[in-house]
């Protein structure tokens, strides 16, 4: 089997973009959920997934989807999945996480329980003569979605997740995770040849990935994925002289270990290493944490091309039209917070209304945004960070004037 279907889960409310980079990257699209996209790829496509795609959280592979109300039906149905034809004799396999919804199997623990001894029993039917399995290789671990009764089995091919990039070594509490900075870039109509400016940095995480993606640096390209350490079963069968259990073994794809290299080569060779005339900037009020977004920037290779600066919002303003901030400030969760987002969101109101040709992207959890800012937002999107909701407001700024066109 040449094609794959891969799922890539991301936040909610994210998905158009998600399902816009992996048309990109030239695959086709099945489906489109809350909260994931599922997509056909070929054999390097786990690795180009991983490694370019920005607004995912993993790659699994999917295994199976079936119909099961009971343990029963649960057990038979992962029984008869051809188990051997993607893990070997001593790969490490578990169900990492369960999770169900309106489902009549509803418990995490029952359902990892049911499908590793189902698995085992599996393996069991195509490893002649084995009671038990050393599990002491590569790990294989199992995600598991039931919806309304329906399973979906996926293999994690990704393991620790993609938003963890390599670079944000030093954070302050509660950051913006790297993916979830990339989708609202990425949603903006921002381009490299304009002005970005957060005027909440902490780390610097937003205007980390907006460099990444001017420069058009993979965000997996400096780090390593679980799927890289597997073998193909077929190749492991063969090192262990097992003949009979080469004709037992269908010829699915797997991930292959030489793609990754590939997709790596390929990523290098994508990247704009010359000086650019980038102009981002990223301000907070805190020294510490701009210390870490300072040393984020350079584990990331983007230091040059970001200004971090000392500066309240307060104070914001520039000379330079057309910009857009895209900023994540305090949400003011906790009751004694509340009457300070007042004045700060009044605040950025002022800095909104300061200049009409900017845009403004605000993603936040403080449930009085446009009232304080005293000012609609022109669209915005319901977004779940982890398990809170937030919204992203999008505040469109004037469009630039179009540059005439040359003759000739």
């Amino acid at each position: 089997m040449d094609n794959i279907e891969l799922i890539a889960p991301c936040h909610f409310g994210m998905e158009a973009v998600l399902k816009r980079e992996i048309s990109d990257l030239g695959y086709e699209i099945s489906e489109v959920d809350n909260g994931k996209v599922t997509f056909i790829g070929d054999r390097d496509a786990i690795a180009r997934a991983n490694i370019n795609l920005r607004t995912t959280e993993r790659i699994l592979w999917k295994i199976a989807r079936f119909h099961a109300e009971t343990f029963d039906e649960l057990f038979e149905a992962v029984k008869a999945i051809p188990w051997s034809s993607y893990i070997p004799f001593d790969g490490r396999f578990w169900v990492a996480k369960a999770n169900s919804v309106n489902s009549k199997l509803f418990s995490p623990r029952d359902i990892q329980r049911i499908v590793k001894k189902a698995m085992v029993e599996s393996l069991k039917q195509n490893y002649p003569g084995a009671d038990t399995f050393p599990e002491t290789g590569a790990d294989y671990p199992l995600r598991i979605s039931i919806l309304k009764d329906e399973v979906t089995i996926g293999l994690d091919t990704t393991g620790e997740s993609l938003h963890k990039r390599g670079y944000r070594k030093l954070t302050p509490p509660a950051p913006l995770t790297e993916t979830l900075a990339a989708a609202i870039v990425l949603l903006s109509p921002w381009k490299a040849d304009r002005v970005l400016v957060d005027p909440f940095c902490g780390s610097g995480t937003i205007a980390i990935e907006a460099a990444m993606i001017a420069r058009h640096i993979a965000p997996g390209m400096n780090r390593s994925f679980l799927s890289e350490k597997w073998s193909d079963p077929m190749e492991r069968a063969t090192e262990r002289g097992e003949k009979d259990l080469l004709s037992m073994i269908g010829t699915i794809a797997m991930a292959d270990k030489d793609s990754f290299v590939r997709t790596r080569q390929t990523a290098e060779q994508a990247v704009i290493r010359e000086p650019m005339d980038l102009s981002i900037a990223g301000y907070d009020i805190d020294d510490e944490v701009l210390h870490m977004a300072r040393a984020n920037a350079k584990l990331a290779g983007v230091e040059e091309d970001i200004h971090f600066q000392r500066r309240d919002v307060a104070d914001f303003s520039s000379p330079k039209k057309y910009g857009f901030v895209i900023t994540n400030p305090p949400y003011g969760e906790r009751l004694s917070e509340k009457d300070e987002m007042s004045e700060l969101y009044e605040t950025i109101g002022d800095r909104i209304r300061l200049d009409d040709t900017w845009s403004w992207f605000i993603l936040s959890g403080y449930d009085e945004v446009e009232d304080k800012i005293h000012k609609k937002a022109t669209k915005n999107r319901k977004i779940y960070n982890g398990m809170m909701k937030t919204y992203l407001y999008q505040y469109m700024g004037q469009k630039p004037p179009k540059r005439p066109r040359e003759n000739g």
